[in-house]
């Protein structure tokens, strides 16, 4: 009985998350919106990371099952593999690079907008010697 509550708080993060985005019909899916709100919940009230730990220690150290189902389905899919394997590689290895590309630009504008950009020293002075031009 101990385990049950903490499971119901954390499904009820999701069912409150999927019934947000879905009431709003918002683009982001409903268990990340339940996990922003269970975020929220941890910063607003601590002790609830206490009551939860040990069913939170027990998904994850489990967290390799949740992994089967994709496995399972890709070995289903062995045929469209085969078939366009060459087509589907070449796509994750674009997509994968744009979404570095995508994070290097997020950063660097992040960077500039902040101020910090610029040097490798982070002085703003482009001497890179900790302020000293020569």
């Amino acid at each position: 009985m101990p385990l049950l509550v903490p499971i119901l708080l954390l499904f009820a993060c999701q069912l409150a998350g999927e019934v947000i985005a879905r009431a709003l019909a918002l683009p982001v899916p409903g268990p990340v919106l339940g996990m922003a709100l269970l975020l929220v919940l941890l910063l607003l009230r601590p002790r609830v990371q206490e009551r939860i730990r040990a069913v939170t220690d027990a998904i994850t150290a489990n967290l390799s099952l949740l992994f089967v189902p994709a496995g399972v389905g890709v070995v289903g899919n062995l045929a469209v593999l085969s078939q366009d394997g060459a087509a589907l590689a070449a796509i994750l290895v674009v997509s994968t690079l744009a979404g570095l590309l995508a994070g290097v630009g997020a950063f660097l504008l992040a960077l500039r907008l902040s101020g910090k950009g610029g040097d490798a020293d982070g002085s703003g002075t482009g001497a890179g010697t900790g302020g000293t031009r020569a």
